[in-house]
């Protein structure tokens, strides 16, 4: 299983990004894929989730925000970040998860997670 991170880069405080992220070597449907990043110092936390139906589920913080999307047929994720704010400078991840449990649920366990991308970094300048 590999995953690969892309559209990281440099944006001042208040802009957006859109991050993407190609999932290959099994069968895309039927996971749960995310996103969740890691400030410098901090714990990795979970930024957006989404299910095979299509059904998304987002940290409280970047709600109305942030927006997740997949598109199966390609085996890709991504995510839409507008008004970045600079504490939201970090490493982004994409992620899959086996679901046994609500989505929700592994969203606010970062360390659940299979399979993991090696990452795109956004740094987000004031």
């Amino acid at each position: 299983v590999q995953l690969v991170e892309s559209g990281g880069g440099s944006v001042q405080s208040g802009g957006s990004l859109r991050l993407s992220c190609v999932v290959s070597g099994y069968t895309y449907s039927g996971y749960y894929v995310a996103w969740l990043r890691q400030a410098p110092g901090k714990e990795r936390e979970g930024v957006a989730i989404i299910t095979n139906a299509g059904t998304a589920t987002y940290a409280a913080s970047v709600k109305g925000r942030f927006t997740i999307s997949q598109d199966n047929a390609k085996s890709t994720l991504s995510l839409q970040m507008d008004s970045l704010k600079p504490e939201e400078t970090a490493m982004y991840y994409c992620a899959t998860k086996t679901p046994t449990y609500s989505a929700d649920w592994y969203l606010a366990r970062p360390w659940s997670f299979d399979y993991w991308g090696q990452g795109t970094q956004v740094p987000v300048s004031s």
